[in-house]
């Protein structure tokens, strides 16, 4: 029974993971940059839903769809102040800006919260499930993370499949210079990406921080890296391939503490990542990109 909770708890961890690469994947797949300023959205919807539950009554639906408005807002704002200036530049100077932009937030959040960890009380209220006699119990967080990691996939598959924007996603990812020519707002389509994924690590954050209740200003950085992880695990720019990076990740990370070494459980992650991308580099989920020359 302790395998099988370490796998579930594994699961729920990865389900995460997957909701942050989702919005790794969709900035890389569209727009062909990496937002590693990604990771500390995921703090500031942490912090929003704080101090949102904390001074209002309490009431966790308010915070999260506060963190919700906030994370969608300041994803777009950087989108259209730190990355839009730079759509002809080189993929360095876009790299730096976004790793910038990272230390902003967290010194900002420094300012704002201290260096002291925050106490987050959990807005999942869900008694937990028990099983085989109550041998094996699942708390009411991992049941939710589980199911909004699946809710949120097939939502954001139907989007991009059905919806006129997400046809414009697809094409843009395809050749921004075609699908400009075919009347897509490039820079629209862009930001609507940024929103979307800064939306889902707002959702991310709340779930992070209720299934580990610390939350620091830091809070986002090792999650956003382990995401990115998983994304180029799954083959990024394949949002199926986040999901399932993401959940084969926090699998391999929990039973990686249970039975053999809490301590060396990140660096097993990324060994696992390198022997992976080594007999596959485009990862599980990636296509071999020809070009034309």
């Amino acid at each position: 029974m302790s395998f099988l909770s370490y796998l579930i708890n594994g699961i729920s961890l990865g389900s995460i993971y997957a909701i942050i690469a989702l919005g790794y994947t969709m900035v890389y797949g569209i727009a062909k940059m990496l937002n590693f300023a990604h990771g500390d959205i995921i703090m500031v919807g942490g912090f929003t839903t704080f101090t949102v539950v904390s001074t209002m009554g309490g009431n966790p639906i308010l915070g999260i769809l506060a963190a919700v408005v906030v994370c969608t807002v300041l994803g777009v704002t950087i989108e259209r102040v730190a990355y839009k200036p730079l759509r002809g530049a080189s993929p360095l100077a876009v790299l730096i800006t976004a790793i910038g932009v990272s230390y902003l937030l967290q010194n900002v959040a420094l300012l704002i919260f201290g260096s002291n960890s925050k106490q987050f009380t959990s807005v999942v209220n869900i008694p937990a499930l028990k099983l085989a006699d109550g041998q094996l119990s699942i708390s009411g967080v991992t049941i939710v993370t589980i199911i909004s990691c699946i809710v949120i996939m097939t939502l954001l598959t139907t989007f991009i499949n059905k919806t006129k924007m997400g046809q414009a996603m697809l094409a843009v990812s395809e050749d921004k210079g075609a699908a400009t020519l075919m009347g897509i707002d490039v820079n629209r389509t862009i930001a609507v990406t940024f929103a979307i994924g800064s939306a889902l690590a707002a959702i991310a954050g709340v779930l992070l921080c209720s299934a580990y209740p610390s939350l620091t200003p830091y809070t986002g950085s090792m999650p956003g890296i382990k995401a990115f992880v998983a994304a180029v695990f799954g083959g990024i720019g394949s949002i199926p391939g986040a999901m399932i990076g993401g959940i084969i990740l926090g699998v391999i990370e929990n039973l990686s503490k249970a039975y053999i070494s809490s301590q060396l459980s990140d660096a097993i992650v990324f060994s696992v990542l390198i022997i992976v991308l080594l007999v596959r580099p485009t990862g599980i989920l990636g296509k071999k990109i020809h070009e034309k020359v």
